[in-house]
């Protein structure tokens, strides 16, 4: 697949979004709504190589190529708590055939723990959606954006407990769904 077409999906996720997600704690038995505006920029070269050194991941050789964004978002619970945070990340393709690309998500803070952090990501050009796996101290994440059109998203995110090495992922402890739209 041409590396075209996945910065055409990145290129569409560029702007201010709104979103209106749905949590469901399945640990504790509850459900949560929240709102949430964010906004994705593309970032520099500068803000790509310090992302790679701050996961000690080799340079690669044209960083130019790789697609990197800085994502700001601010929620706001229904119950009234808030959530802001900003963060850049970067895309490294390791593996491409006619449809399907993968390899790494490198952010340099992740959402569920104060650090930078390695994910695995597998974008399907056929179904237009980036799956990207996080393997956390706790649980693992696994969050789908499935573009519909430049302006709609649909947001997918199953956390599972974090099994021991080896160990197949089994026991769910939050599903989330998300409807995003550009404003």
């Amino acid at each position: 697949m041409p590396i075209s077409e996945f910065q055409k999906f990145f290129d569409n996720c560029v702007g201010n979004w709104t979103t209106e997600r749905t949590y469901h704690y399945l640990t504790q038995q509850e459900v949560e709504r929240s709102h949430t505006e964010f906004n994705v920029e593309p970032i520099t070269d500068e803000l790509k190589l310090k992302v790679i050194q701050d996961n000690n991941f080799d340079v690669p050789a044209d960083l130019s190529i790789l697609p990197g964004y800085h994502l700001e978002f601010q929620t706001v619970s229904e119950k009234g708590e808030k959530v802001s945070q900003q963060l850049n990340m970067l895309f490294v393709t390791q593996s491409n055939d006619s449809t399907i690309l993968q390899g790494k998500y490198l952010r340099d803070r992740a959402y569920e723990e104060e650090r930078p952090i390695i994910a695995d990501f597998h974008f399907d050009a056929t179904k237009n959606e980036l799956l990207m796996t996080t393997n956390y101290t706790r649980v693992v994440a696994v969050d789908s954006i499935l573009m519909i059109n430049p302006s709609f998203r649909i947001r997918r995110i199953l956390s599972y407990r974090r099994p021991p090495e080896g160990q197949s992922l089994e026991e769910v402890v939050l599903v989330g769904f998300g409807v995003e739209q550009k404003s």
